[in-house]
């Protein structure tokens, strides 16, 4: 029997598949055979069919059929399944032996041949002789066959082969070794499992039949067996669904057994088996609920079925491959799609695994270790003379014994003597341990962090009994920061003890002298009895000497452990230890706080440190020494006191490193700061408390930063919420929980004693001299020297705000764009005290938009801190945001000569361009000139002179001048032409008469130009008078190389009578003009409509009438009649 009987048999474990036997392939020599072989067996894809193929001798003997039973009246069966069984059926027993020889349908010696193959066939069926397995024959052949009915030669002989081998027609195949050879091989398999299925239907046929024969008296075993048989038949025929209905009938069967104590372990060990193959096809079917209700009630119905009492711990190893198997399964589905929750997934099953072999360990260790298993009973009572079991479950010394009572009490008791000697050399730790290290992957897969945890430190506590302490001492080391930032005192106090007493046995100083410090903290749950204990312990490692062992260690491991520590004090080693505070929760708690969060470089730097000690009794330490992120600083900030190391634990009220228990200690330092480090940061990088001496061990508490500890966050947090009140304390005590850290200071410059002041019109207009005055006044009590000017567009803007900027000194020149947007260190020299000193700033913006100027004055003055002179350098800055704003809208339009809007020019027409000026300015604004820059494409009518110079335009006011300009035709295939520039000449009212003027200059549209085959224009008074003949004349002309028909209609109106005519058709050559001259004969007074010209170019379609009318005065002022006195005046005047 095996001492691990409760383990699943690996044919229980594994997929049942047909088992199908090949002979006849000589797969070493024969390269055609290998082929074939590895065609069967390599690159098994899951969508070919479940088999698992063996080659096999021709002769190869398979095992002998028993005798078939016909009754079983008589019949007590010695167990529920015997050992080899599934083996059997699985590896041994094929459903089908394939019979493979090499035979072409038109072999010369066919007669031979065939009498071969049917030797062979024979040979394999008396090999069988009483089994119901198959037999098939597969031809194997070098040239392709032929589709069936067209070789009549090959169906004869496949007949004559399949009478002399009395195969049927169904079990005979012909494999070409084609190309296609794979091909061939996957319907050869499917064939072969059609075969394979109808013997399995047989075999389940065969077990169902002897069902009639048995009675629930005396065969119940027997009818655990035939179900489980048939379930495990369907398997290998893959009808998983009526597999898992016979294994749940068998399971209820297995328990419906009379159990008593001799039994128990067959019959658990069957339901384990059957409990096994439901849950794997319950997750096979996708169907996890069903396995996990299965496996439940398979504990319950379990768990209580202990067996003898001196085996016990064989129930709890059972119980726990239970668990574990199931969370195997569990596993499996889950890689293969099955999805899992934090509350359910296999880590849990895993734990329950772990937990009932750390009962078995601890039964075991009851059980298993008195005085009567000093030497191991002879003979071997677990030998059996064949070495294997014959039934599951059954002990080796009664085989096939079903009764209650054992038959020899004797050798019960000395089977069950053999049982618990080989208990005892097993390592139950290491099961432990794997089994929980499985549950802490599962746990960490599903992210349960405290599950996880939990486990990991029962898993050190079994490297602990194991004695591998350093694997324990790693696992605990990490848990307990997960517990200390959760504030699990207690279960980090039981952790520590036991990570104390690792760092004992292995003889490791820093990891003691750690723990020890955590144990004697606010965190410890340890009596004040235990504190003082572990106090003496570390004093005698501070004073180079053995510390007392650890209670409750293993006795040879404290022996080991005393010699190592004294190796320690003879080595000449390093005995000094840097211990990193940060990280836990130590007896003595640190915080540093600079009184300000920035001190000026004329005021000293002051700085407190606040120490606490929770250890019983007072603590001396040797020195404190805070480091910054400048060396220099550190010398100034040193406390150190001698003393014998073996006064560390007395106190002494004189002595400024005795730490009393709840009291706090304050220790001021104060130190002047460089000036080198103004605007930087003065950072406590660390704070050192220095216990013990170099005489013999000193260990140095190193906190990062300002102090804090592993605890101290969560501590400040509660403090801040809490509402309950603060004890009133002496004066010369402060309270622990009000201190808060500040780690680091800034050190800044002198406060500086100038007023500076800024003078200026806001906002600035767009590419202006813009003035800025700046008066700096100096309010020191000493000379201000080498005092400097920074001015200008304050760093960090937009890029292009930086580009369009520009500041300068001088008055004179306009600003170009070589000028900086920054002035930087413009010298001024030194300012006696009250002395002030101004200076204007110009400043051009070319682009509008808001922009922050700065003005940054800079200066040094000696001044005493703290005894030592020191030169400050000081600095003022103001800044100041201004608008730019554009100075003006300029509108540029063209008109014509009656100032009608055009939205284009006719070629050589004389038309205005219009130019409107409106402020947008709040100051008041004057224009110094204006003038027009044509381009080469227009002339001016008359001479272009400013009209605007020298005016002045307020907030919201325009002006407006405008030019007659024509412009020739355009060239070719170019309709729209450039007009030129406008440019004025402006500045503010209120600058001063040395700053330069600013030159806007405005680019014009481009104009449409048109050309006109007539042009028409009137020559006629400028008002008439009532009844009066007013002579016109109006002017045609040709502008075409063509002659032109003209038609001239005049249309009459009510306020004019005319002479001339009325209606008449004209031809015009070529570049010359026609005149017609009309007398109107106005008839009433007033603005007056003339009488309309209608002008029609049959040639020139196009061109309308009204467009030609556009070129014609349409009205006329018409005075009334005066009197004769009134004209006698008028012609003497």
């Amino acid at each position: 029997m095996r001492p691990t009987h409760w383990d699943f048999p690996l044919e229980l474990c594994c997929r049942p598949m047909a088992f199908v036997a090949l002979t006849g392939l000589d797969v070493t020599y024969n390269a055609i055979h290998r082929a074939i072989w590895d065609a069967f067996c390599a690159n098994r894809r899951a969508d070919r069919v479940p088999i698992s193929f063996k080659v096999l001798a021709g002769d190869h003997e398979y095992p002998k059929c028993k005798q078939r039973r016909t009754a079983y009246e008589w019949y007590i069966p010695k167990g529920i399944l015997k050992t080899g069984w599934m083996n059997k059926h699985l590896n041994l027993v094929p459903a089908l032996v394939v019979v493979f020889y090499e035979l072409d349908w038109d072999e010369a010696q066919w007669k031979e041949k065939q009498s071969e193959c049917s030797t062979r066939v024979e040979i394999v069926r008396q090999s069988l002789q009483g089994r119901n397995t198959k037999v098939a024959v597969v031809l194997i052949q070098k040239k392709t066959p032929l589709p069936p009915g067209e070789d009549l030669i090959a169906s004869e002989r496949a007949a004559a082969l399949c009478n002399a081998c009395d195969l049927s027609g169904k079990s005979l195949f012909v494999l070409p070794h084609t190309d296609h050879l794979v091909g061939y091989i996957i319907r050869l398999e499917n064939a072969f499992y059609e075969h394979a299925q109808t013997y399995y239907y047989t075999e389940i046929r065969r077990v169902k039949s002897h069902k009639e024969f048995l009675n629930k008296t005396t065969h119940q075993l027997l009818f655990v067996r035939h179900q489980f048989k048939t379930a495990f038949f369907s398997e290998l025929k893959q009808d998983t669904q009526n597999a898992l209905k016979n294994y749940r009938s068998a399971y209820n069967l297995v328990h419906e057994l009379r159990a008593h104590e001799t039994n128990m372990l067959e019959i658990k060990t069957m339901a384990g088996f059957i409990n096994y193959k439901i849950c794997r096809l319950c997750f096979q079917h996708n169907a996890p609920l069903d396995a996990i209700a299965q496996f439940r009630k398979h504990v319950d119905l379990c768990k209580k079925k202990i067996g003898s009492g001196d085996l016990a711990f064989e129930h709890t190893a059972w119980m726990s491959k239970q668990f574990q198997a199931f969370g195997d399964l569990f596993d499996e589905a889950i890689k293969l799609g099955l999805t899992a929750i934090q509350t359910q997934n296999p880590g849990f099953y895993y734990q329950q695994a772990a937990y009932y072999a750390q009962e078995r360990k601890q039964l075991a260790n009851q059980l298993c270790n008195h005085d009567s298993l000093a030497t191991y009973p002879s003979p071997d009572p677990l030998e059996t003379p064949s070495g294997l079991m014959d039934f599951f479950g059954q002990r080796p010394w009664r085989q096939g014994h079903q009764s209650i009572e054992p038959p020899d009490n004797e050798k019960e008791k000395v089977g069950i003597l053999a049982l618990q000697h080989k208990e005892r050399d097993v390592d139950h730790s290491e099961l432990i341990i794997t089994l929980l290290s499985n549950a802490v992957a599962q746990f960490k897969k599903y992210k349960c962090p405290r599950m996880k945890s939990h486990l990991m430190v029962q898993m050190g506590e079994e490297y602990y009994y194991a004695k591998d302490y350093t694997k324990a001492l790693k696992l605990l080391d990490y848990v307990m920061c997960d517990y200390r930032s959760e504030r699990w005192w207690k279960l980090l106090t039981f952790i520590l003890s036991t990570a104390l007493k690792c760092a004992y046995l292995m003889g490791q100083i820093k990891d003691y002298i750690t723990y020890s410090l955590e144990l004697l903290g606010r965190s410890s749950t340890l009596s004040d009895e235990q504190k003082s204990r572990v106090e003496k312990n570390l004093i005698k490692v501070l004073m180079n000497e053995s510390p007392a062992p650890e209670p409750e260690c293993d006795s040879k491991a404290i022996k080991s452990a005393q010699k190592m520590w004294a190796d320690r004090i003879s080595l000449a080693g390093s005995n000094v230890f840097t211990i990193e505070m940060q990280d836990y929760v130590p007896f003595v708690e640190c915080k540093a706080r600079f009184l300000a969060p920035s001190f000026h470089i004329d005021d000293p730097v002051q700085l407190h440190v606040y120490l606490r000690a929770d250890c019983p009794h007072p603590f001396r330490f040797s020195k404190l020494c805070v480091r910054f992120n400048n060396q220099e600083y550190n010398q100034h900030c040193v406390v150190e006191e001698t003393y014998q190391t073996s006064d560390i634990l007395e106190a002494s009220s004189q002595g400024t490193m005795c730490l009393v228990p709840g009291k706090t200690r304050q220790c001021t330092f104060k130190f002047v700061a460089r000036t080198e480090d103004v605007g930087k940061k003065v950072e406590i990088t660390s704070v050192d408390l220095v216990l013990g001496s170099d005489m013999g061990r000193c260990v140095i508490l190193n906190w990062r930063g300002g102090g804090g500890d592993a605890a101290s966050c969560q501590e400040a947090l509660q403090a801040t919420r809490s509402f309950k009140r603060r004890p009133k304390l002496p004066d010369n005590e402060v309270c622990w929980a009000s201190i808060s850290i500040l780690a680091s200071t800034m050190v800044i410059s002198r406060i500086p004693k100038v007023s500076v002041q800024l003078r200026h019109e806001p906002p600035t207009l767009t590419n202006e001299m813009y003035c800025l005055a700046v008066t700096v006044k100096s309010q020191e009590v000493t000379t201000a020297g080498d005092v400097k000017l920074t001015a200008g567009l304050k760093p960090g803007q937009d890029a292009n705000l930086t580009q369009t900027t520009h500041i300068t000194l001088d008055s004179t020149e306009m600003c170009d764009d070589s000028c900086p947007a920054l002035l930087p260190d413009i010298p001024i020299g030194d300012l006696l005290p009250a002395a002030k000193v101004e200076m204007p700033l110009y400043i051009r913006c070319a682009q509008v938009g808001t922009r922050v100027f700065l003005v940054h004055v800079s200066y040094v003055v000696t001044t005493v801190v703290e005894g030592k002179e020191i030169i400050c350098k000081c600095h003022k800055d103001e800044t100041i945001t201004i608008e730019t704003v554009v100075p003006f809208d300029v509108t540029a339009k063209f008109v014509s000569t009656k100032f009608e809007n055009m939205d284009r020019v006719f070629a050589d027409i004389p038309f205005l361009l219009m130019m409107d000026i409106l402020s947008a300015s709040p100051w008041a604004l004057t224009i110094d000139t204006s003038r027009l820059e044509l381009a080469p494409s227009m002339t001016s009518v008359d001479q272009m002179e400013s009209q605007l110079a020298q005016v002045v335009l307020q907030t919201g006011e325009s002006a407006s001048e405008c030019f007659c300009l024509q412009c020739p035709p355009a060239p070719v295939n170019q309709s729209g032409v450039a007009s030129g520039r406008y440019i004025i000449s402006w500045k503010r009212t209120s600058a001063a008469k040395s700053v330069p003027v600013v030159k806007t200059v405005i680019t014009l549209p481009h104009v449409i130009v048109e050309a006109i085959p007539l042009y028409v224009h009137a020559d006629l008074p400028s008002f008439g008078r009532v009844r009066e003949s007013l002579p016109v004349k109006y002017w045609l002309q040709n502008r075409t190389k063509l002659v032109q028909d003209v038609e001239i209609f005049v249309e009459p109106n009510d306020a004019f009578m005319f002479s001339g005519l009325k209606q008449i058709r004209l031809r015009i050559l070529p570049d010359t003009e026609q005149e017609l001259l009309y007398n109107f004969y106005p008839l009433m007074a007033g603005y007056q409509q003339l009488p309309g010209l209608n002008i029609s170019i049959p040639r020139f379609p196009a061109v309308s009438g009204q467009l030609l009318r556009r070129f014609l005065p349409t009205h006329i002022f018409v005075k009334p009649q005066g009197r004769r006195a009134d004209e006698v005046i008028v012609v003497a005047a």
